[in-house]
């Protein structure tokens, strides 16, 4: 009785230990509830166990008591995985969801396909895709998500990957550089050029930044932007050249750019389709990494 007493207690607090406040967890709960709501729950919990289990260090801001993380550890994995194992019972050969996380080049080049096939089989599949930046696992343990599709620099111990794609650098210039009429070319003839490179939030920034630096090359000037297309668009204008990863052999387009292939290391990088390995059986996961790209 007092555990089913207090379980929407103990909801209201692990999404405020999860949101570090009060105003937020009434944010980030999966239905609606006031502010004040979370609060009560809070002081009810509190009461039950005759413990204080967040302490105040913001107006809008509160932590965890030591107390408070020894019942967030134990009761944070039932309510991170709830919503996945809600998804995989609601899964079957006929219908159900499928949440994916992928960075916008990845989306494009290998989702459409993708859920194409997958819809084939699964025909009232419901597919949630959502872009993001980091290759970050996290909402893969939080339940958030079925299926990470990105590069890995690691695969964590608590976390599945199949490769189902490969990046290849390029190096791409405007039609009329001194580099255009290259067939290969070595990132240290990029090291007195303007370079046009992913936002530092971005993992793309990091794997551009660490294939620059291995060839010896710390560019003098650079140019932000945030995705591929503007990139692309920059070079094409004339304002400095970049290199850029793609799935496969596909190498960029674009009126005004040349795409020449990096010589020799070749930069490669390994794409995964990731979940997580504590997940139930779930038939629209399964049907989706059987029908997930193959790596040639």
């Amino acid at each position: 009785m007092l555990i089913e007493m207090q379980l929407h207690r103990l909801e209201g607090f692990h999404w405020v230990a999860r949101t570090g406040g009060y105003a937020r967890a009434a944010r980030a709960f999966p239905y609606p509830i006031t502010q004040p709501a979370v609060h009560q729950q809070i002081r009810k919990l509190e009461s039950d166990l005759g413990v204080v289990l967040f302490e105040r260090v913001a107006k809008d801001r509160v932590i965890l008591t030591p107390a408070g993380r020894r019942l967030h550890e134990f009761i944070a994995p039932f309510f991170d995985q709830l919503p996945s194992v809600v998804r995989s019972v609601r899964s079957g050969p006929e219908g159900g969801e499928l949440h994916i996380l992928a960075p916008a080049l990845l989306l494009r080049a290998l989702l459409p396909a993708w859920v194409h096939r997958l819809r084939r089989r699964i025909p009232n599949l419901e597919v949630q895709v959502r872009e993001v930046a980091a290759a970050d696992v996290e909402p893969l343990r939080r339940g958030e998500a079925d299926l990470l599709v990105q590069h890995l620099p690691e695969v964590p111990p608590d976390v599945n990957a199949k490769r189902i794609a490969t990046l290849r650098g390029y190096v791409i210039v405007p039609k009329d550089h001194r580099l255009a009429s290259r067939k290969r070319v070595s990132l240290k003839d990029l090291a007195d050029e303007t370079f046009i490179s992913y936002d530092p939030a971005l993992l793309a920034h990091d794997l551009q930044m660490r294939a620059l630096r291995e060839h010896g090359v710390d560019p003098v000037r650079t140019i932000t932007a945030s995705t591929y297309d503007t990139i692309v668009a920059f070079v094409e204008a004339g304002l400095g050249v970049s290199a850029v990863a793609v799935v496969e052999s596909a190498a960029p387009r674009g009126r005004g750019i040349v795409a020449l292939p990096i010589a020799a290391p070749k930069f490669e990088l390994p794409v995964y389709a990731a979940w997580r390995k504590s997940l139930p059986d779930n038939p629209v996961l399964a049907a989706a990494l059987e029908t997930a790209p193959v790596v040639r």
